[in-house]
């Protein structure tokens, strides 16, 4: 599975996230082509120096001209999202072309989301995914093609979970 070293990690250091993005689409029964791992994650200095840790540790680099440890401190954090805008943080594996979108910006709350998450059992792991319903809001707030078609599917998926 890919990612499957990052989230045994995230497991062991009880990192708080939760997949969303093109993965989460996929674990809740869509099936469309992805290659990032998007996730939302609790906003703490404590959590986002794990999760900078580990992305460090696993290979993982950032494309932004900046330290990634700023993201851990809050001031740092609260004036990149202010002064230049930040949506998301992207770290980037060259060997592979893996990459993982931490979601900063969001219509929905991890700690809400948290509560209404999905757990999918992967092998040994248990995967936190978002739920359909704060996926598809993500997803309309987004506006790109490819999440309005994610969202008629997932409007579909949870149709289908209903009559099952």
């Amino acid at each position: 599975m890919i990612y499957e070293e990052i989230f045994r990690e995230f497991q062991r250091q009880k990192v708080r996230y939760l997949i969303v993005g093109g993965i989460a689409f996929n674990l809740l029964g869509g099936l469309r082509t992805t290659a990032d791992l998007d996730i939302l994650v609790e906003m703490t200095d404590p959590n986002l120096l794990k999760i900078i840790k580990i992305l460090e540790k696993k290979g993982y680099r950032v494309k932004q001209p900046v330290n990634p440890l700023g993201l851990a401190d809050e001031a740092t954090r609260e004036n990149w999202i202010k002064n230049k805008h930040l949506k998301a943080f992207n770290f980037y594996k060259e060997e592979g072309l893996q990459e993982v979108d931490l979601i900063i910006d969001s219509p929905v709350r991890f700690g809400r989301a948290r509560k209404r998450a999905k757990y999918i059992k992967a092998g040994s792991l248990r995967l936190p995914v978002i739920s359909i319903n704060d996926l598809i809001q993500m997803k309309k707030t987004a506006g790109r093609d490819v999440d309005q078609w994610d969202v008629r599917e997932l409007k579909k998926i949870r149709r289908w979970s209903k009559i099952r």
